[in-house]
């Protein structure tokens, strides 16, 4: 009977052969990150971050826009004057600072907007007044004109309707994700990454919330946009781990959990340079927003677009693919097989044969023993030899070579 074959762990490698460094097997995807076996650290640093997050948002709570909070809008243009100098004639005016005064546009055409809290009729004429007073501001004409400055005021219903729309829009948008992974692939798969998808949220609002980030609807718009990127990460890695994974059950090399962890160092250098490649252009949209044109508007959409970016990118390899090993392994054919496999390997270590697989016991009272079960493909510790006559064709065959033509 053959003996299984263990390795020894003490014999020392072949120096023959070349030495891949740490960059390059990471580059490569050749298994050099253990993710999903060290799931645990992982989940107990995403835990860390939830909880910071949560924290966060309970305690400080978030800095709301104007178009939330409501308040007025007065606009006039540029010209030589300075964001600080009109910030100061507004607070020696009204007695008080201004929420935000910002420089819209470039060149000729760049003009001051100015946001505070709601001001009466009164107090704008008096503002109106001072800031032509101090600037001069010209029309369209190139005159100077008191009417070069305009004013209004944003009611915080519409800031209201901006975030009920968006949300409608997630709740839609979470039931086709679902509904698509869960035909494309699989329901545990659809779990992992709305599991994923909810932890995007939640941190993304939480750096808002630590930071004092402020809340406007081009920041609620662009959470939709964060969660494009992050399912297209995960759906990158679950495509890898399917393929990987493929007829797993049917052998015992290999688990479940071992399949995945290599789709995700497969695709691990594909998700980074997605990840760095799409945010160089956001942070370009985020520079000519803030130094070259002024828009808050692209600011905001940049800046949620930005942290959502490296958020998905960490919750793709480290949370969703890890959650859907975990759930794999808590019931099902995975979870006995992933058994069966740690049972194989403890028996082959300590010299047994594997479990399900005895060999050819002696022969009771006359009796043959139990034969051998047939071994997997490539096992080469239960090959057994083959017959002297086994090379022959069998009684009642058809002869497989051509025949001789006859002339």
């Amino acid at each position: 009977m053959n003996s299984p074959v263990t390795m020894d762990k003490s014999a020392p490698r072949p120096s023959s052969g070349p030495r891949h460094s740490w960059m390059s097997r990471l580059y490569t995807g050749t298994g050099v990150l253990d993710v999903v076996g060290n799931r645990r650290r992982w989940y107990l640093i995403t835990a860390v971050i939830v909880l910071i997050c949560l924290a966060s948002m309970a305690l400080r709570g978030f800095t709301f826009g104007i178009d939330f909070v409501g308040g007025s809008r007065i606009q006039l243009p540029a010209g030589d004057a300075t964001t600080e100098q009109v910030e100061q004639v507004y607070t020696e005016t009204i007695g008080a600072d201004p929420e935000s005064v910002q420089t819209v546009g470039t060149g000729g055409g760049a003009t001051i907007l100015i946001r505070s809290e709601t001001l009466d009729a009164g107090q704008l004429n008096s503002l109106q007044t001072a800031l032509y007073d101090e600037f001069q501001p010209r029309d369209a004409s190139g005159n100077p004109s008191r009417n070069a400055i305009s004013a209004s005021d944003v009611s915080e219903t519409w800031g209201g309707q901006i975030t009920r729309q968006a949300l409608i829009a997630l709740a839609v948008f979470l039931v086709l994700v679902s509904v698509y992974i869960g035909i494309r692939y699989e329901r545990d798969m659809a779990l992992a990454a709305l599991a994923a998808l909810v932890f995007d949220l939640l941190v993304t609002a939480g750096v808002y919330s630590l930071v004092g980030f402020e809340v406007t609807p081009a920041m609620v718009i662009g959470m939709l946009t964060i969660l494009g990127f992050s399912l297209y990460d995960s759906v990158v890695v679950f495509d890898k781990v399917e393929e990987n994974t493929r007829g797993v059950l049917h052998t015992n090399r290999r688990t479940y959990a071992e399949q995945a962890n290599l789709a995700i160092n497969q695709t691990l250098m594909r998700s980074i340079n997605t990840t760095i490649i799409g945010a160089l252009p956001i942070i370009g949209l985020m520079v000519i927003a803030v130094w070259m044109l002024g828009v808050g508007t692209l600011q905001d959409l940049a800046l949620v677009q930005l942290v959502g970016t490296v958020v998905g990118a960490y919750s793709s390899i480290f949370f969703a693919t890890p959650l859907l090993v975990s759930i794999k392994e808590r019931w099902g054919p995975v979870a006995a097989h992933t058994k069966k496999v740690h049972a194989r390997r403890a028996a082959a270590a300590a010299g047994r044969p594997a479990p399900g697989r005895p060999g050819p016991g002696p022969e009771r009272n006359g009796a043959p023993g139990r034969r051998p079960v047939p071994a997997e493909p490539g096992d080469a510790t239960q090959q057994a030899p083959r017959r002297a006559g086994a090379a022959g064709p069998r009684p009642g065959t058809r002869p497989t070579g051509k025949r001789q033509r006859r002339h």
